[in-house]
C-alpha cells in the first residue's frame, strides 16, 4: 500500500477489490456502526437530552418486561425494502442492510440480559453493566451491546467503581414470564 492509501476506501480496495468482498466490507462497516447508533439512541437521545426519544424509553425503565423496540420494526424493515428495490444491492444498501441486522442482534442480547438465566461470560459482563444502568447509576453504561462507547465518551464509571457497581447488581435474579413482544403477539392472535 502507498501512503496515501492509508484510508479506510484505501483498505478495502486492497483487501477486498472483489464485489463480495466490498459487498462483506460494508456491510461489516454497518454492523459495526450499528453500535454507535446504538449508543446515540440509548444514552444521547434517551438519557442524555431531553429529546422525543426519551419518553419512548422511559417505558422499558418503568417496565423492564418491554425489552423490544416493537414500533421501530417496520419502519426499519420497510426503509430497507425501500433502498433494495430503487438502488438494488448498492453499498448504502447493504450498510443500512448491516446497520439493520446490528439493531436485530441488539434486540436478542437486550432480551437476553434481561430474560436468560444462562449467559454467555460476555453476555454476563453485559447484564452486569446494563442492570448498573437500570438499577444503580442511569446515565451511565449506556451502551447495552459494548462498552466501548462508554469508554470513549465519559459514561463508564472508573474500574473500582465499576467493578463495586457490577458486584451490586450480580445477583439480580433474570426476569421471568411475558415481555412485550409476547404480549404483543398474544394480542395479535387475539384480535383474529
Amino acid at each position: 500500500m502507498q501512503p496515501d492509501d492509508l484510508t479506510i476506501a484505501g483498505y478495502i480496495g486492497e483487501h477486498y477489490n472483489s464485489p463480495m468482498g466490498l459487498s462483506a466490507a460494508v456491510f461489516t462497516a454497518g454492523l459495526l456502526s450499528w453500535t454507535l447508533l446504538e449508543y446515540v439512541i440509548h444514552g444521547w437521545m434517551a438519557h442524555l437530552h431531553d429529546t422525543f426519544v426519551a419518553p419512548i424509553h422511559a417505558v422499558h425503565h418503568r417496565d423492564p418486561y418491554a425489552v423490544f423496540a416493537i414500533k421501530a420494526w417496520l419502519p426499519s424493515m420497510a426503509v430497507a425494502a425501500l433502498l433494495f428495490g430503487v438502488f438494488g444491492a448498492a453499498p448504502g444498501a447493504i450498510f443500512y442492510l448491516g446497520l439493520l441486522c446490528g439493531f436485530a442482534a441488539y434486540e436478542v442480547e437486550h432480551y437476553r440480559i434481561h430474560f436468560a438465566a444462562r449467559l454467555a461470560p460476555v453476555e454476563r459482563r453485559l447484564r452486569d453493566r446494563h442492570l448498573v444502568h437500570h438499577l444503580r447509576r442511569p446515565t451511565m453504561c449506556l451502551g447495552v451491546v459494548t462498552g466501548f462507547w462508554d469508554k470513549v465518551f465519559g459514561t463508564e464509571p472508573l474500574r473500582p467503581e465499576l467493578d463495586a457497581l457490577c458486584a451490586s447488581v450480580r445477583d439480580v435474579p433474570p426476569l421471568s414470564g411475558p415481555s412485550n413482544l409476547h404480549q404483543f403477539l398474544s394480542s395479535l392472535r387475539s384480535s383474529h
